[in-house]
């Protein structure tokens, strides 16, 4: 018996999985609404089976110690460690803005207009209203040593799809797509399950001279241009996008800043004790 596995074999028995569950959703769920949530927790609990448990993901709305709140999302990875209280009215989750690591809008396909909107544009409003709002970072204690607030983390933002109709030049035309979005709407990655996924390459760097740090990653969103575009091959679509987003989750971000609870208990009028 072989000691080995063909590990591109298990790749490709968990892209055809995916593969099989997205297109009987779109083919046997005719209610425009019901389709949409359908895919919607498909690709949820594909992410909550596949990611490490530190990770949590639920539609959701995100808000901020102001109150100020996010549009919709169709998908949000964020984290409970560090940011111990979600709100759940009504069925909708409302999570701390401190908490978020990545959003994502769900669409059928690439294809497609919300309004005067198209896709991409719709997904980037809704990526750059988490953007925006106010988070915060305070001090933790790790091992028994304080450890000073840390910078705040990037927050991804992508879009995801069952497939891709452009019919001309689709790579050239998602590109362009992306390339139209600035600022606090970029978007860092995709996928079109039956096309290929897709990341982003931007030019530019924080300022990590500041410490300012709300500031900070607003600039770097600000000043920040579109560099490249990199595409799978459509067989490795699922494969390549988990593989660079759980690069992108431990790699680059690694744990998001701790919230700092007092900015939220100031709200209904109370003040945490900062001894003990």
């Amino acid at each position: 018996m072989s000691n080995k596995i063909k590990l591109g074999d298990l790749f490709s028995g968990l892209q055809n999985q995916m593969v099989a569950q997205l297109n009987t959703n779109r083919e046997f769920i005719l209610h425009p609404g019901s389709k949409g949530d359908s895919l919607e927790n498909v690709w949820i609990e594909w992410l909550r089976k596949y990611l490490p448990n530190r990770y949590c993901v639920d539609k959701a709305i995100v808000v901020d110690n102001t109150g100020s709140l996010s549009h919709q999302l169709d998908l949000v990875i964020y984290d409970q460690q560090y940011t111990p209280f979600v709100f759940t009215q009504n069925g909708i989750h409302y999570i701390p803005a401190e908490g978020v690591y990545a959003v994502f809008e769900v669409k059928p396909d690439l294809q497609g207009k919300v309004g005067e909107d198209n896709f991409f544009e719709y997904a980037g409003k809704k990526i750059e209203s988490v953007r925006s709002l106010k988070r915060t970072s305070v001090k933790i204690i790790n091992a028994g040593v304080e450890v000073p607030a840390r910078p705040l983390t990037k927050i991804v933002g992508g879009i995801l799809t069952s497939t891709n109709s452009f019919t001309h030049s689709n790579n050239n035309t998602i590109e362009g797509h992306l390339k139209n979005l600035k600022n606090l709407q970029t978007i860092e990655m995709g996928c079109a399950v039956d096309y290929g996924s897709f990341y982003v390459n931007y030019d530019g760097v924080e300022d990590i001279s500041s410490k300012d740090f709300d500031k900070r990653i607003n600039d770097y969103y600000l000043s920040r241009k579109f560099e490249s575009i990199t595409f799978s091959d459509k067989e490795n679509s699922l494969v390549t996008f988990f593989l660079q987003l759980t690069r992108y989750l431990q790699q680059s971000i690694g744990t998001v800043a701790a919230i700092d609870l007092n900015a939220y208990a100031k709200t209904i009028g109370f003040e945490i004790d900062q001894k003990i």
